[in-house]
């Protein structure tokens, strides 16, 4: 599951209706890949791109533009920041839970990195929202 953000959907609706295409394969076939490889299978579909293939480019990107960071920028790294900033964001644990695929939620707990102050903030959230509340009972 890949939530759509920032406009996903308009790009990924772009690939398929104008990119997909031209890799000959038939995109109403059960199982066919949505990022295929110029490699064919013996009967001339279309082969998935690689772990590997997806890695480099993601490590060429990350040179390009986070200079400072082109071994830390991985897809196992970019699971811990969506599932952390996801959660930020007001996601439940359970929802982050069935985004990434986790059996478990122990492992989905693992995922998500709060700031130190995480625990502060929500109590002072906490307080000024029992504090909104008692306001018109008060006299």
């Amino acid at each position: 599951m890949v939530p759509l953000i920032n406009n996903a959907g308009r790009t990924l609706r772009w690939f398929v209706e104008d990119v997909w295409a031209q890799f000959g394969d038939d995109h109403t076939r059960p199982g066919v890949p949505l990022l295929p490889s110029e490699r064919k299978h013996a009967d001339g579909t279309a082969a998935r791109v690689g772990d590997e293939t997806l890695r480099s480019a993601l490590a060429r990107v990350a040179a390009a533009h986070l200079p400072d960071w082109p071994e830390v920028v991985t897809p196992h790294v970019l699971r811990h920041f969506c599932a952390s900033q996801l959660y930020l964001g007001g996601m439940d644990l359970i929802a982050i839970q069935a985004t990434l695929g986790h059996a478990w939620i122990a492992t989905t707990m693992t995922y998500v990195h709060v700031p130190g102050t995480h625990i502060e903030d929500a109590w002072i959230a906490g307080q000024q929202r029992a504090a909104a509340r008692l306001k018109g009972l008060l006299p």
